[in-house]
């Protein structure tokens, strides 16, 4: 009996898939704004402000020319997840030089809030899975994977197009799969349930 990885769709990164749109947007408004904010001051930084502008366009237009940039092109969100992160980041230590402490710190806060974000954007672009092995069941998850010892599950109850998995502690996780299951697969859990969980 081989370990089974079964592609699963997670309502957490469901849901950062479909907030990713909205967030990108927040931050390329925060980025032009804070370029206007530049210049705006006594002696504007030109070069910084303009990358500013570029950086803030250019992610408002992939914004409007895009409706599913993180399931489509993954690797291209997370990218411009970074460059935003960064840019936050870049914004926060020149505030903070110049002693615009309270501006300066709250987006200090932005940029470990996207940091954060581009890390579970990561995990979300790879194949939400719940897989079966000998020592347990490990399910995706944000921001980190679970897994579960077979002493630790009460049950498991797997359908063609769902699985259902009732822990120990009282919780349970409900996953419709991605694509229905072959009956070799059905077999083989139930197979460790047999095993591992006395099911008949």
């Amino acid at each position: 009996m081989n370990s089974l990885a079964i592609a699963i769709v997670h309502p957490a990164y469901e849901h950062l898939k479909r907030l990713g749109r909205f967030l990108h947007f927040i931050a390329g408004f925060l980025i032009v704004l804070n370029a206007v904010n530049l210049w705006q001051q006594p002696h504007p930084n030109a070069l910084y402000a303009w990358c500013q502008v570029i950086i803030g366009a250019d992610i408002l237009l992939m914004v409007f020319t895009n409706r599913n940039l993180s399931q489509e092109l993954p690797k291209i969100n997370m990218v411009f997840r970074l460059i935003e992160c960064v840019i936050f980041l870049v914004g926060a230590a020149i505030l903070l030089v110049e002693g615009n402490w309270i501006v300066g710190t709250l987006l200090l806060g932005v940029s470990v809030a996207y940091g954060y974000l581009f890390y579970c954007e990561r995990k979300a672009s790879a194949v939400e899975t719940v897989s079966f092995y000998h020592t347990g069941i490990s399910i995706s998850g944000i921001p980190s994977s679970r897994f579960f010892s077979w002493s630790h599950i009460n049950q498991v109850e797997a359908r063609y197009d769902s699985i259902v998995i009732q822990t120990s502690t009282g919780k349970t996780f409900h996953f419709d799969l991605r694509r229905n299951l072959q009956f070799e697969e059905l077999d083989q859990i139930h197979e460790f349930c047999r095993h591992y969980l006395g099911n008949s």
